[in-house]
Order: C-alpha cells, then structure tokens, then sequence
C-alpha cells in the first residue's frame, strides 16, 4: 500500500479518534441532566479506535497516535522510514478534527475555551489537581501498558481477527484510571489537537503529552520484544 494512502488513513482515523473523544467530553460530558461524564468520555474513546481498527487497520495498522507508532518502531512491528509521514499526518488529523469540534462547540451561546476544550494538563490544570511527578508517570505507564496490549493483540502467535477488541477496550480501561489525572493523553496527537485551540497554558504544558507518552511506549517496545521475541504481526 503507498504511503500517501497509508498517510491518509492514519489523517481520517486519528480525526475520528480526536472528534468523537474529544467531542464526546467537550459537547456530552457535562449535558445538563443527560451527560455521559468520565464513563461515557472512556467509552467514547474506545469505540473510536475499536470501529477505526476495523474500518482502516488493513490499510496503515490504525496507530492514530505518534506514541503508538514509536513504539511499534521500537517493537521492530514498522519502518522507521515510514515514522515521519505517519505522525505529520497524525497530528494533522488531530488539529483538524480540534478545528470541526471548536466550530461545532462554539455555536452554543456561552461557550468558553476557559473550560480546557479537553485538551491534557497536570498540577493547577489536572482534572484531579495532580502533580506534575504524578502525571508524569500515570502518563508513562498507561502509554507502556496500552502498547503492551497492542503489540500482545497484534503478536501473529495471539487469536486472530479480534485485535481491535482488547485495544478498544484497552484505551477504555486506561482512560477511566487516567482521566481525573491528566484529562488523559497516551496520544501526542490527541493533545496537540484541543491545545492549538486553547493556547497558553494547554501550549506550554502539551511537552509532559509528547515526552511521556512516547517514553511509555518505546519502553514498551523493548520490553515486549524481551518478553515474547519476534511476535511481528501478519
């Protein structure tokens, strides 16, 4: 398959990812009455990347996150030469999909990017109030514990055709833990998407939602490779 196309799914899926989360926290989270909150935002996340592994996986492997295809990189599962064009478009999905949200959200009289448009943050800007250290390593360890999931679902020796099950319910799972700590990153993309919109301090707090969640995942890389040897999926 030609990176332009790969690229483009990768565009479409994580623009799904960041629109349906993000949305789901920004526009049903809080609905007076009726709202989903954090319950609602983890499976709403989950279901994104559960209905996009199976609707572009076979096309470019449905990373939707940086993060995700670092550590595949590191898991020797993706080509370092293909890691540049799959984040640019990454990224560039998740900005586009924080644009749709904010013409959307921003038609409802009394809207206000003071509210945090979902983006990530940690001590005065954390959900919960957490510390920096604290979201640091939540960050950290639920990125490495998700790429275990993936590079586990993906191994060629695990049950086949069901990989998009334990990932869908993986990024649930890590979102009801993460979200009172960070709003939940696991996904640099996922971040920079709201943050552009928010600026200040989204912006000089989006580094911790770069640095960690890639420094879970290229730790996971290593340590699955260690633990299973060559498991390269199909």
């Amino acid at each position: 398959m030609p990176i332009s196309k790969r690229a483009t799914a990768e565009f479409v899926g994580t623009f799904w990812l960041v629109f349906g989360g993000c949305g789901s926290a920004v526009l049903a989270a809080g609905f007076p009455g009726l709202g989903i909150g954090f319950l609602g935002v983890a499976f709403a996340f989950g279901l994104t990347l559960l209905t996009m592994a199976f609707a572009i996986g076979h096309i470019s492997g449905c990373h939707l996150n940086p993060a995700v295809s670092v550590g595949l990189w590191v898991g020797k599962r993706f080509p370092g030469s293909d890691l540049i064009p799959y984040i640019i478009a990454q990224v560039v999905g998740a900005i586009a999909a924080g644009g749709v949200l904010y013409v959307i959200a921003s038609g409802k009289e009394g809207f206000s990017l003071a509210g945090g448009f979902a983006s990530n943050g940690y001590a005065a800007h954390s959900p919960g109030g957490y510390s920096l250290t604290a979201c640091l390593v939540a960050e950290v360890v639920l990125t490495f514990m998700f790429l275990v999931i993936i590079l586990g679902a993906t191994d060629r020796r695990a049950p086949q055709g069901f990989a998009p099950i334990p990932i869908g319910l993986g990024l649930t799972l890590i979102h009801l833990i993460g979200i009172p700590i960070t709003n939940l990153s696991v996904n640099p993309a996922r971040s920079t998407g709201p943050a552009v919109f928010v600026g200040g301090w989204a912006i000089s707090q989006l580094w911790l939602f770069w640095v960690a969640p890639i420094a879970g995942a290229a730790l996971a890389g290593v340590f699955y490779r260690i633990l299973a040897g060559d498991g390269k999926a199909d």
